[in-house]
């Protein structure tokens, strides 16, 4: 009896680059394998061209598209993966000179997003991304798209399957826009809520695989998916966390970001960047350990600086520390804050930095309530933080910590 596995077969990749000298091609040929690799595929082999620019119809030169077709016949890879966003053209060239299906860096992008998607709002922003970058790339496939002859039996109503294909996807970018501007106003209610209660927030951004769901789930044990993959966490996270004033503070897990980041994806998710944006403080988390680990941070800088943060406190934070020595820290990275959030090594000034940037500086007291002016404790209760409460002979002995405001109320009580 012959057994017949049914697993799933990995798929193998070709990645295609070419390197014009408008960017670093290697690094970004690097950042390709790590993204195919997130996606599910394995990336075999890599080749790449210099030109001053991409070919029209074969992003490649004609030569160096029969060395991929050869690669692809000889090692029976099943996708090309270009570095590039690729025109329909480019696309239907490459794929009829070699037989193997393309993917541009974009549609791989959304692909992951795609993957990893699990709110109702991510499924929505990655459906509207796709959904915007194909329709330009609608194209007619022969007789089958042609437009109705005339005679009897071909009239109607004059639209292709094409121009049908079209309508159909413009009127649900049209609904997936009102289903996020619903979702939006939702945002903005809580968002509000917290502003009224005075929760204050502070958001985690950075590249991605920069360890941000991981010093998430140290500071605050929140579960979060975290794996060494590009894109592991998609669905922005909160969690409450109590910082060593006492004060507590909301803390928010946001997407990474990657370079050349695809524009159909930035407009989409921007409702969700736009949350870190508004946050009271900001944690720039970067990857220590990474070759490219200023120009990540270079990356989050000038998105942060688009969404309009420049009055908001930014906490520059390298990870992965553990993985360098103290030598190389010095040199390169003298002025950050340095953390592990795999080890938990220097968390603790990573939480006073937090706290010497909160919006309203808090201060810890001790009182001594008498009884008849009781009702500042529930003041204390409601906009403070209240530690401990005891009844002495005196009144009520209480520990707690408060803003400026609630402090000149309650100074008098202080021993």
């Amino acid at each position: 009896m012959e057994l017949i596995s049914n697993e799933e077969k990995i798929t193998r990749a070709l990645l295609v680059g070419v390197d014009t000298g408008a960017y670093d091609a290697e690094a970004s040929m690097d950042e390709l394998f790590e993204l195919v690799k997130s996606a599910g595929a394995e990336p075999a082999f890599a080749i790449t061209q210099k030109l001053q620019k991409p070919e029209t119809a074969t992003y490649v030169g004609s030569g160096k598209l029969e060395e991929i077709r050869q690669v692809c016949a000889d090692e029976e890879l099943g996708l090309i993966v270009a570095d590039s966003e690729l025109t329909p053209t480019q696309i239907k060239n490459i794929e009829a000179n070699t037989g193997v299906r393309v993917i541009d860096r974009t549609t791989l992008i959304l692909d992951i997003f795609a993957l990893r998607a699990r709110s109702k709002e991510g499924k929505l922003q990655v459906e509207l991304a796709q959904l915007k970058y194909m329709l330009p790339r609608l194209t007619g496939k022969g007789i089958e798209m042609s437009r109705l002859g005339g005679g009897i039996g071909t009239r109607g109503p004059g639209e292709t399957k094409l121009e049908t294909d079209r309508r159909h996807i413009r009127r649900r970018i049209e609904t997936l826009r009102d289903e996020l501007s619903e979702v939006e106003k939702h945002r903005q209610m809580l968002r509000k809520r917290r502003e009224k209660d005075g929760v204050i927030t502070c958001a985690i951004v950075g590249y991605t695989n920069a360890g941000k769901s991981t010093l998430m789930n140290y500071l605050t044990n929140a579960g979060v998916l975290a794996q060494d993959k590009l894109f592991a966490t998609l669905d922005p996270t909160s969690r409450a966390l109590k910082l060593p004033s006492g004060v507590s503070v909301m803390l928010i897990d946001t997407v990474g970001l990657v370079r050349r980041l695809p524009h159909h994806l930035v407009e989409a998710f921007r409702s969700t960047l736009e949350e870190a944006a508004q946050s009271d403080i900001i944690i720039n988390l970067c990857d220590a350990s990474s070759e490219e680990a200023r120009v990540h941070l270079g990356v989050t800088n000038d998105l942060l600086e688009s969404l309009g943060c420049g009055d908001t406190p930014i906490i520059t934070v390298l990870n992965k520390c553990d993985l360098l020595d103290d030598v190389t820290l010095a040199q390169d990275f003298n002025s950050y804050i340095k953390i592990s959030a795999k080890t938990g090594e220097g968390i603790d000034r990573l939480l006073e930095a937090i706290d010497n940037n909160l919006p309203v500086r808090m201060k810890r007291v001790n009182l001594l309530v008498p009884f008849k002016n009781a009702g500042a404790i529930s003041d204390i209760r409601e906009k403070g933080t209240l530690i401990s409460e005891e009844y002495v002979a005196e009144g009520i002995a209480v520990e707690a910590i408060v803003d400026e405001i609630i402090y000149a109320r309650i100074k008098d009580f202080e021993v």
